[in-house]
């Protein structure tokens, strides 16, 4: 070129937005500010409304990062979170975390987050708050139903106006705001956390606060004192305590420690059945206003809760699964009670487990995590055997006269069986509830019967959806299917042969209470408890106190097996315990321990001494033995031992892609397409495509591949290779297909 002629300049490239939307697709997607502004790293975290897709219809997304543009031509985009980030940084981190940990679309992983208010573009707006004026005083009404209502916003500062109304009536709240004792105002979060301060101040500096009328175990104080030790630094604690030993107690006292400090506290407990009894304990015992956080809420009322979350303004949160994506703008404790519960592992959309999610929110800000339960997890004790956590126990109930349950097995060989009810249990029911005492039938299936048989033909009611049986419901009057949700009426006669002879065959909770109605009506109120009995609102807190503290015969599934804490209940029996020996899921012989732990655990947690009775046709089986013989501890050992030697998690690392559709060709095909996809990995073993273990459900063929790995890391080295690619191939678009990492069970 000639000496005059200067190259071409380089065009500058535009830095814009990266965001995501709730989509199934790979990636982040470019955008520019539509008011012409320049982006900010002070953007990240915040909403915008874009065009996306054909036709150009908007949706929301979320600025997840700022860069170069990928693209010649990018879209503009509104900016919706003029002043804070919807999303802090530290949880947007800990979703990107997630994103990678389980291999999903970023969009999804953080949409998932959200609640719905806020994921339609919902303003983040905190509704007003209810607080004392200054002639607001306890002297200024001496009527009982304001003067609590005073006293509570006194102890606590400022309530949400939806609260105080829900606590004390509207028309209470109507009444103090005609006679000015108290205002309803959009004060500034600042302002609120400063009441909130004072009102925490007031209680902490109360010498006779309920708090401190109990007097700690020595392994109470001595878990106290070792977990609280160094608040400012991770540390990861598994809190392994038999039932009734005083775990809650323990978390009471870490979680004081914490307000007192100015720090937010969360808690996971595995159930929405468990969170109203955690609440009024919580609120009683350490004063200060306690938010739930669960699916029973509104989503007006979730939207709520996760922006008071986000202020720093709800201090305790007790919450289910989805309130690990709270955020906590000061956290300072973490804490999931009974760590090993199933219900923590989200099954459909983004797969993840709210307790590993939180232990990595912990390690992330710096701060203690306590896992707790009487039957810890396999991988948690792993992980404390391994010093990735601190072990502490606490062997002994709390109750100075609580005393562990006697466990007893009931040899069914042979023996005369009423509703599935040998002759002792029968009698040992009796004996308890002429004794003013309370038993709990435990039977972990719902519905009247398993199946309906025809005794002529040998004809089963099977779900036309599903590879199963539809359960027999109210009496015998409809069939259902428990893993689709199919109903309909019961046949007058047999489809198959015309016979009249249509059985129920085994026995459920419906049958159970039905039977035990007849028997033992005139000893005691008997109350069923399951799934189908407490659909309503506080369901299952009205139906336990039905019961109340004298006799009663309580009928349950997995729901009365944890966190209920019942003093007057003396005799569990077991029924059903067989169906666990022999399944094939190398879980099964931890999952039937912890439900046998569990639910023997409440039994004997006052003065009176508890039995258990566990009924089985096999009363040698190792593991029944284990359990009479040792503690959960010991029989955990023993179901480690057996993983390590069969090469079964938490000694390796699994995944597994299943995929489903209306033709079995198709989803082979896709299947085959991802495992040759990993052909160039060796390191990890793929097993299949095989057929799920249900291959037909809600009229899908099913089909799956268990990835293995010695290594995680070389099984998620393969994973984020593979996975994004298969998003855009042509096969996926013919299946519906997931990935579970670290797969609960493998149906």
């Amino acid at each position: 070129m000639p000496a005059t002629e200067l190259p071409p300049a380089e065009t500058p490239v535009e830095t814009v937005w990266k965001i995501v939307v709730n989509v199934p697709l790979w990636g982040q997607f470019d955008y520019r500010p539509a008011d012409g502004t320049s982006v900010s790293p002070a953007d990240i975290g915040k909403r915008v409304r874009v065009p996306f897709g054909r036709g150009g219809h908007e949706r929301i997304g979320l600025i997840t990062a700022i860069g170069p543009a990928g693209v010649e031509q990018v879209l503009p985009a509104t900016l919706l979170d003029t002043e804070a980030p919807l999303l802090p940084g530290e949880l947007l981190e800990s979703l990107v975390w997630l994103h990678r940990y389980t291999v999903s679309p970023l969009g999804e992983t953080v949409w998932q987050a959200l609640p719905k208010p806020m994921r339609d573009g919902d303003p983040d707006t905190l509704e007003p708050v209810a607080m004392l004026t200054t002639t607001g005083d306890l002297a200024t009404l001496r009527a009982g139903k304001y003067k609590s209502a005073l006293e509570s916003l006194l102890t606590q500062g400022v309530l949400p106006e939806s609260e105080a109304r829900e606590r004390h009536t509207g028309a209470v709240v109507n009444e103090l705001l005609r006679r000015d004792l108290v205002c309803l105002e959009p004060v500034s979060i600042s302002e609120r956390l400063a009441l909130a301060d004072a009102a925490g101040r007031r209680w902490r500096d109360e010498p006779e606060h309920p708090l401190h009328r109990l007097q700690l175990t020595q392994q109470q104080h001595d878990a106290v004192h070792a977990i609280a030790a160094d608040p400012d630094a991770y540390h990861g604690w598994l809190l392994e305590g038999v039932t009734g030993s005083g775990k809650t107690e323990v978390y009471l006292r870490l979680i004081a420690q914490t307000l007192a400090a100015g720090r937010q506290a969360l808690i996971l407990v595995p159930e929405i059945g468990l969170t109203p009894q955690t609440l009024q304990r919580f609120e009683q015992r350490l004063g200060v206003p306690v938010d739930a956080y669960h699916s029973g809420l509104s989503d007006k009322d979730r939207a709520q809760v996760w922006l008071r979350g986000r202020a720093g303004l709800a201090r305790v949160i007790v919450g289910t699964r989805s309130a690990a994506f709270l955020p906590l703008p000061n956290p300072g404790l973490f804490i999931v009670d009974e760590e090993h519960d199933g219900s923590f592992k989200q099954f459909d959309g983004i797969r993840y487990n709210a307790r590993d999610f939180l232990v990595q929110r912990a390690h992330r800000v710096g701060r203690p995590i306590v896992l707790g339960s009487a039957t810890p997890s396999l991988e948690s004790l792993h992980n404390a055997q391994s010093g990735r956590y601190g072990l502490l126990r606490l062997t002994e109930r709390a109750h100075g006269g609580a005393t562990h349950p006697q466990m007893h097995i009931v040899d069914m060989r042979g023996v005369p069986l009423e509703a599935g009810l040998s002759p002792v249990v029968l009698k040992a029911i009796q004996v308890h509830l002429e004794r003013g005492e309370q038993v709990l039938v435990f039977r972990n299936r719902r519905g009247y019967a398993p199946v309906l048989l025809c005794h002529d033909c040998g004809w089963s009611a099977q779900c036309q959806q599903c590879d199963a049986p539809m359960t027999v419901h109210q009496q015998g009057r409809r069939l259902q299917c428990h893993h689709c949700g199919a109903s309909r009426t019961t046949p007058p006669a047999c489809p198959d042969c015309g016979g009249l002879a249509l059985h129920p065959q085994g026995i459920g909770t419906e049958r159970l209470e039905e039977f035990l109605s007849e028997r033992f009506a005139d000893l005691a109120p008997i109350v069923r408890i399951d799934r189908g009995s407490t659909r309503t609102r506080d369901g299952l807190q009205q139906r336990l106190a039905s019961v109340g503290d004298g006799a009663g015969l309580l009928i349950g599934t997995q729901m009365l097996a944890k966190g209920h804490d019942l003093p007057n209940l003396t005799l569990v029996v077991v029924v059903g315990a067989d169906e666990g020996l022999f399944s094939t899921d190398f879980r099964a012989g931890e999952r039937l321990a912890q439900q046998l732990i569990q639910v023997a655990g409440r039994a004997g947690r006052a003065d009176k001494p508890g039995v258990v009775l566990i009924q089985t046709h096999h009363p040698d089986h190792l593991l029944l033995q284990r359990l009479l013989a040792a503690d959960y501890g010991a029989v955990a050992q023993t179901e480690l031992d057996e993983r390590s030697k069969a090469s079964w998690p938490p000694f390796v690392a699994l995944a597994l892609i299943r995929a489903e559709g209306r033709h079995v060709a198709d989803v082979r095909e896709f299947l085959q397409s991802v495992a040759n996809a990993f052909g160039p990995y060796p390191n990890v073993m793929v097993m299949g495509p095989l057929p799920a273990p249900m291959p037909k459900r809600a009229g899908y063929l099913r089909e799956q591949l268990l990835l293995q790995a010695d290594s995680r890391a070389d099984l998620h080295f393969a994973l984020q290779r593979v996975i994004p690619t298969v998003y855009g191939a042509p096969l996926a678009r013919k299946v519906r297909w997931s990935l579970d990492v670290d797969p609960y069970d493998l149906y």
